[in-house]
């Protein structure tokens, strides 16, 4: 059975959680990492060398990074249409899970430590104005982006891209902070949370 390593709060752990539900696959879940067995264990860093979770174990493949594990999955267990098989359709699905890993990512990195994780080293007013900015501008964009689909990130249909966004979306909206008004991204939270996947492991009251 699939082993996947990695605490259950952790957002990218969620993101393969998540994709799992909607495969309907079955697998094994074993807590690591804050609080957990030690991502700096030899046993850990045997599976992955950068001390980070989600791992996967599948069989005899170990795979590293949220993003990865979610697209092997669903080209390993196409039991429904998450990644598209036209290569201009999948490119678009992968383009913004790129641009949430990079773009999106550094944008809420400083104010989520600061608001959510109260972390000593984040306590910067400065630095957390410019990354809330940062951040409701990357959101702008995703708000641009689901106005002109009027569904889903890369389209009409459900996709991975909005596994990994609609997270980040979770995370956007229980940060406490300034939060423009976005309709296109608000009725977008709404009709993630038709999903049960997401419900259990986006909309679930942790960011």
């Amino acid at each position: 059975m699939l082993r996947i390593l990695g605490r259950a709060s952790s957002i990218n752990v969620r993101k393969v959680l998540w994709t799992c539900a909607e495969l309907d696959l079955p697998y094994e879940r074993e807590d690591w990492g804050s609080g957990f067995r030690s991502t700096a264990s030899a046993e850990f860093l045997a599976l992955n060398p950068n001390a980070m979770v989600p791992v996967i174990v599948d069989g005899d493949f170990v795979l590293w990074e949220s993003n990865a594990i979610c697209t092997y999955l669903a080209g390993q267990y196409p039991r429904n249409a998450l990644l598209p098989t036209s290569p201009r359709e999948r490119a678009r699905v992968e383009q913004w899970m790129g641009w949430q890993a990079t773009e999106l990512n550094n944008a809420w990195r400083y104010v989520f430590m600061a608001r959510v994780r109260n972390s000593p080293s984040h306590t910067d007013e400065a630095a957390i104005a410019l990354s809330t900015a940062q951040w409701n501008h990357c959101m702008s964009i995703l708000d641009q982006q689901l106005r002109g689909t009027g569904a889903f990130v890369a389209g009409e249909r459900f996709s991975l891209a909005d596994i990994v966004l609609g997270l980040s979306v979770n995370r956007w909206y229980l940060t406490p902070m300034q939060r423009p008004d976005l309709p296109a991204v608000a009725a977008y939270y709404e009709r993630l949370g038709e999903r049960p996947g997401f419900l259990l492991h986006g909309r679930n009251g942790d960011p």
